[in-house]
């Protein structure tokens, strides 16, 4: 059985900015004031309603439980390692992506097929609710709700997850 011990502090890492950054990414290629801050709180109702959403997934429990983010921020290890540049519009879902294949790396080494399957739903389900968080204009309150742009990342994650 998986349990928060069957990763070390870096892989819990990349795990949560698998998840951070495919939400992050979603948001970026398409942002306005207004609206990335809507999607950045629908990012962190997602994140922290992940726990009662798979009660028993060990991999996210070991990630979003109270007791592990609390622990993650006095270690640092939700400190995402990005460079402002790899965050560019021209390059987010990239550097999403990139981080989402180093976590299928750990997840298949590590986690069951189960656990793997529902994480990999997980970064997908939080990155669909940034994109639906807001519509376009000034207020992200006009509009479809997800863009071009957005429905094209989404896309992109979609299938660096293999969903």
């Amino acid at each position: 059985m998986t349990t928060a011990e069957s990763f070390t502090p870096e892989e819990l890492k990349t795990l949560a900015g698998s998840v951070m950054l495919s939400g992050m990414a979603v948001s970026m290629v398409d942002m306005g004031v207004v609206s990335t801050a809507i999607e950045a709180n629908a990012m962190a109702q997602e994140v922290a309603g992940a726990t009662q959403k798979y009660p028993s997934n060990a991999v996210i429990q070991a990630l979003f439980s109270e007791e592990a983010v609390k622990q993650a921020r006095s270690n640092g290890t939700m400190k995402l390692d990005v460079k402002p540049e790899e965050m560019q519009p021209n390059l987010a879902v990239d550097t999403a992506v990139t981080k989402i294949n180093e976590a299928l790396v750990i997840l298949n080494q590590k986690a069951t097929p189960e656990e793997t399957q529902e994480f990999k739903e997980f970064i997908y389900s939080a990155a669909d609710r940034v994109a639906n968080a807001a519509g376009n204009g000034l207020f992200g309150s006009g509009g479809s709700k997800v863009s071009d742009k957005e429905a094209a990342a989404l896309a992109k994650l979609k299938a660096a997850l293999g969903l």
